[in-house]
């Protein structure tokens, strides 16, 4: 193997492999074209601790949320497992599937990175 790959623009992590086209991270999961512009890659998701955020976190839900269709709301300290970074409609920026609604769109100031 002659050329490195580059570290992860994400973590930084310098554990990187190729996946069919795409360059991986196994620390973070993130999955990059390195042929393209990497100013998607520099966009940080912050919980609303401050908390910076990646696919496979867990979360708290840190207020009560209502959704579209149930009559029934997700509730403060509710956790989501499993997420996954999105540039979802209106500024949900989280992917998840959340126990009795399914899958959701959550904005990320509105849960808490969990421990």
């Amino acid at each position: 193997m002659t050329d490195a790959l580059p570290p992860c623009p994400i973590c930084s992590s310098e554990y990187t492999y190729e996946s069919g086209a795409l360059l991986t991270c196994p620390e973070c999961a993130h999955e990059w074209n390195p042929e393209e512009s990497s100013e998607d890659a520099t966009t940080v998701i912050k919980d609303s601790a401050g908390n910076v955020l990646s696919d496979g976190d867990s979360v708290t839900v840190v207020k009560d949320l209502k959704v579209k269709g149930s009559q029934t709301a997700i509730k403060v300290g509710t956790k989501v497992r499993n997420i996954r970074l999105v540039d979802g409609p209106d500024g949900h920026d989280i992917d998840a599937k959340v126990d009795g609604f399914g899958q959701v769109f959550l904005k990320s100031s509105v849960v808490k990175k969990a421990n």
